[in-house]
């Protein structure tokens, strides 16, 4: 017997005949097809991947959609209601909440639901207007700041830090007892300190970038200054100004119910929630406790719904966090 064909022998002990092969062996494997289909799955932007991070936080979810409700009562939930925020009824005083009154009524016999709706629409529209105001007025002046740097910057950090310094509620005292109580002062009290907040964490966003490529190469081509910092350096920083945006809005609620509670805010007989506190203060211990629980507790809600959909949006919108 040759060599040859030993060797061949061997293998085909060894070897087992296809029919033998279990069919297992030539379906697909499961994790292949995953693989496969990852790779042809289109990938995410990142505005997408940050939304469906987003998504998935249940708790900034809610505070998003409890801040969606609050907008929508805010638009018609004084349509809703049979009754107008300044005129009250002698004979309805203290109601406690009813059918009739769904939130009860005050010590004039105005309704509290709609003064509650009304309320909303004046504290969410300082938290927006101071939120807008401080983004224009902080991200012109922190890119400035940041892209050219140098002396330039030096200057102008010295003047946020001056403004840094001034107690923030004490300046806004001043300006209320100066201007008069009014909605254009409160939002002119809360604006001028405000920004500087927006202005520092711009400048130290566009410090970090401004030496990328994609800079550097609209400069060689003599970009001017403006368009670099409105076409390079602020779309890459809209996440950190979002954020902060988020933030500032509860912050200047806060304070304009606070100034109201002191009597330096919206004046009666219109409505704010501080108005509706303050008003109410007095009604503890005579057991009409719905005049003063609707108000805060709209306030506390919506404070903690900002906050937590502030957070939810730093992690979504974080680079470092994407997968």
């Amino acid at each position: 017997m040759s060599m040859n064909h030993l060797a061949e022998e061997q293998k085909t002990k060894h070897s087992p005949a296809v029919h033998d092969i279990p069919d297992e062996w030539f379906k697909p494997k499961e994790n292949s097809q995953k693989d496969s289909e990852k790779v042809v799955r289109p990938s995410l932007s990142y505005w997408q991947d940050a939304w469906r991070r987003l998504v998935k936080n249940k708790l900034a979810m809610g505070g998003l959609l409890f801040l969606i409700f609050l907008a929508l009562m805010a638009i018609f939930g004084p349509i809703l209601s049979p009754y107008t925020v300044q005129e009250g009824i002698p004979a309805n005083q203290n109601q406690p909440p009813s059918g009739t009154h769904w939130f009860g009524t005050d010590n004039l016999g105005r309704d509290v639901f709609t003064r509650t709706w009304y309320g909303a629409r004046i504290s969410l529209f300082v938290g927006l207007m101071a939120a807008m105001i401080d983004f224009f007025i902080g991200v012109i002046y922190g890119g400035i700041a940041g892209y050219k740097g140098g002396r330039i910057d030096s200057s102008m950090m010295r003047i946020i830090e001056i403004l840094y310094g001034l107690p923030y509620l004490l300046v806004v005292i001043l300006l209320l007892v100066v201007m008069g109580p009014s909605l254009l002062t409160i939002i002119i009290a809360l604006t001028v300190t405000g920004w500087v907040g927006m202005a520092r964490i711009v400048r130290g966003q566009v410090l970090q970038i401004k030496n990328y490529e994609f800079v550097l190469a609209s400069q060689s081509f003599g970009t001017k200054t403006w368009r670099i910092i409105r076409k390079n350096l602020l779309p890459n920083t809209m996440g950190p100004i979002i954020v902060q945006m988020t933030l500032t809005v509860p912050t200047a609620i806060f304070a304009e119910a606070f100034l109201s509670f002191l009597g330096l805010g919206i004046q009666s007989p219109y409505a704010s929630w501080g108005v509706m506190a303050n008003d109410a203060l007095g009604t503890i211990l005579s057991g009409h406790w719905w005049r003063l629980f609707f108000p805060a507790f709209f306030i506390s809600a919506t404070m903690f719904a900002f906050n937590v959909l502030g957070d939810g949006l730093q992690d979504a919108l974080d680079p470092k966090l994407r997968r």
